[in-house]
């Protein structure tokens, strides 16, 4: 009983939030990039605000992060001695293709990529890595105002073509779109949109998401075809969601809330527009331009697995219901009075985790990978420079129970688990560096100011602890 044998244990980031350098080896600008610290960032996120390019007068934290452009072989080395069988990784697009429309891939990005590759397989760590976690080349967006247009899935697909090709030898393992859900609450971040006045913000971010899921699928038959090692998942933001109360307008808004957020791993598991979302979008005439073909593309090729990131559930009321909001990962959610909340008042719901592997699993039978799991807070150094993170430890330890129970008791097939982010890194939704979530702590500060030094928490001991036992020694 317990995890399998073979269980994955690692840790995931985004090449966005660690990498920087983002002016280094022939990168172009990404819409990831320009994404500001500060009271703009939402606005920006929301496609609400336009900014294809840095201004004075804003801070941006990924263009420096925490600097894993140059230590790489650090951080892979610390990830190895905590015995990591798996690293989940992005590859910044924009290394690669710098204005995301060129014919030849640029070499020095590339070469940066298969240097990280190596280095996991000195260690014995198998990559995991997400084509498109959130890069959208600037040049894209200017061009063809990004996965608004269907030009988008030929660029992206020549992308993964030359990663495929390039990496067979070290990857097998591949995510084709990070959080695809995310269109719907932060486009200009899920999909580069910017919207006109006026636009019809809906029927665009549909539309894109259609774009995003005929690519995945055909990614994934690229896949397929290159290497039959190949093993191809998609991904969302996960969390289940609970109605307030039986009031049973509650409960329909929680099933709603439910629909809403499997729709795309809907498309992607089973291979079609499930009936809820198709009556939905037609009477709402927003239903996407499909172009003959697309539903047998969707219909052939599915994906092999469902990897999610689970932070929190959701607690869901109708209209005249509960009215005090929680935070919680960009989604709208109201307090839930039996939880806890961290920090920046996302909820903490080991039991949740377990209801949404059930729940996953239940509705696609296929196997599971959990991608991101983990607990934002401020770690302060004592005067020794230690992290005594009990808090995390506390909050992880109670999370992978809820996982193991989900394997052990309930019969859920489950591959994997990468805790968000292994290392500090910066806070996608808030753009900070105090938001840490790391086992090794970063001195680099919201002002922009540190050494870049690398050290090891309390939590770092605890974790390595967990993966020799596979899970056995919480």
């Amino acid at each position: 009983m317990g995890f399998p044998k073979d269980f994955l244990w690692g840790g995931a980031t985004a090449a966005n939030q660690c990498e920087g350098g983002i002016f280094e080896g022939g990168r172009g600008l990404a819409n990831v990039d320009v994404c500001p610290a500060g009271p703009d960032r939402s606005a920006v996120l929301a496609g609400h605000r336009e900014m294809l390019a840095m201004d004075g007068s804003h801070r941006y934290p990924a263009a420096e992060a925490v600097d894993m452009y140059h230590h790489f072989r650090e951080d892979i080395r610390l990830f190895g001695e905590m015995g990591f069988k798996t690293y989940r990784l992005s590859i910044s697009w924009t290394r690669i293709f710098p204005e995301g429309d060129e014919t030849e891939p640029n070499e020095d990005g590339l070469r940066f990529y298969e240097e990280i590759f190596k280095e996991c397989r000195k260690y014995g760590i198998r990559p995991l890595v997400t084509i498109c976690h959130f890069d959208c080349p600037i040049g894209l967006i200017r061009k063809v105002g990004g996965w608004r247009s269907r030009e988008m899935i030929g660029h992206y697909l020549r992308l993964c073509e030359v990663l495929m090709k390039r990496y067979r030898d070290y990857v097998t393992y591949w995510l084709t779109f990070n959080e695809i859900n995310m269109i719907l609450h932060a486009p200009f971040l899920g999909a580069g949109l910017v919207f006109a006045e006026g636009e019809d913000e809906e029927r665009t971010k549909y539309q894109a998401a259609h774009h995003e899921l005929i690519a995945s699928a055909l990614a994934t038959r690229m896949a397929h075809e290159i290497n039959p090692e190949n093993r191809v998942g998609c991904m969302f933001a996960a969390g289940s969601a609970y109605p307030f109360s039986c009031r049973p307008e509650d409960v329909w808004e929680a099933l709603l809330t439910d629909q809403e957020n499997y729709f795309f791993v809907d498309v992607q598991a089973r291979g079609y527009y499930p009936s809820y979302a198709v009556k939905r979008l037609r009477k709402k005439g927003i239903f996407p331009r499909m172009e003959p073909g697309d539903e047998d593309i969707l219909k052939r090729d599915t994906v092999d697995f469902i990897s999610f990131s689970y932070y929190n559930s959701r607690c869901i009321a109708a209209p005249g219901g509960a009215t005090e909001e929680a935070e919680g990962n960009l989604f709208r959610s109201v307090k839930n009075p039996y939880l806890k909340f961290s920090e920046w008042g996302w909820p903490i719901d080991p039991m949740g985790l377990r209801i949404t592997l059930n729940q996953v699993y239940d509705r696609y039978q296929k196997p599971l990978f959990v991608v991101e799991n983990g607990l934002g807070a401020q770690d302060v150094p004592d005067e020794n420079g230690r992290v005594e993170d009990d808090y995390r430890i506390d909050y992880l330890r109670e999370h992978i129970r809820a996982m193991k129970a989900a394997v052990e008791e309930d019969g859920v097939e489950l591959m994997g688990y990468t805790s968000w982010g292994c290392l500090d890194l910066v806070s996608a939704s808030s753009g900070e560096m105090k938001k840490r979530y790391g086992f090794i702590y970063v001195d680099k500060q919201d002002d922009g100011s540190g050494t870049y030094a690398r050290s090891k928490k309390k939590s770092f001991d605890w974790y390595r602890k967990v993966i020799a036992s596979n899970g056995e020694l919480l």
